[in-house]
């Protein structure tokens, strides 16, 4: 007698493949979820190491101004600068290297006053997970929407207009208000 080969499979089998199918997708589900919570997580660290090297930054530059010999001082030129301070005697190093943007791995983008360095910003337009608890340096940033808005600023003091070092003493005039 000749039997048929597909009636003779038993059912079970097909139970053990959809298992093992529905297994699989439980499982990429799983590993999107992961791969979406380590993409988050990765980005916060950017987002803290964006934090200290922009402070690095902003730190040497101020010192770099405050280095300056003499009662004019300057804000560095470039970069190098920062690096290696030629203005002394000894070199002075303000900044151990340049760091890139730890958001985009390219260098800041500069700000400047003039043809003079005083901040650095990231060029990345991504938007920011931190928004708001900043700590007293970097309270500028609250409700800044994306990185490239978070600017690392040195501001350098106002200079004292040396004519007005004395209060202004009220004029002696024989004119009085109302009369010609």
């Amino acid at each position: 007698m000749i039997r048929n080969k597909h009636l003779d499979k038993r059912p079970e089998s097909g139970v053990a493949l959809l298992a093992f199918l529905l297994t699989l997708a439980l499982l990429s589900v799983a590993l999107m979820g992961a791969v979406s919570w380590w993409s988050f997580e990765r980005q916060r660290e950017s987002e803290e190491d964006l934090l200290f090297v922009g402070n690095q930054y902003r730190m040497a530059i101020e010192r770099y101004y405050y280095a300056t010999p003499g009662a004019v001082k300057v804000l560095p030129s470039n970069m190098e600068d920062l690096l290696q301070d030629d203005r002394f005697p000894a070199p002075v190093r303000h900044l151990r290297r340049l760091y890139p943007d730890p958001i985009t791995g390219e260098p800041f983008e500069l700000l400047r006053i003039g043809d003079q360095i005083n901040g650095v910003a990231s060029k990345s337009t991504k938007p920011a997970i931190k928004r708001s608890g900043f700590s007293p340096p970097y309270t500028g940033f609250e409700g800044l929407e994306t990185y490239d808005q978070w600017r690392f600023l040195f501001s350098p003091p106002r200079r004292r207009n040396s004519s007005r070092s004395s209060p202004s003493v009220p004029s002696t005039s024989t004119k009085t208000r109302g009369t010609p």
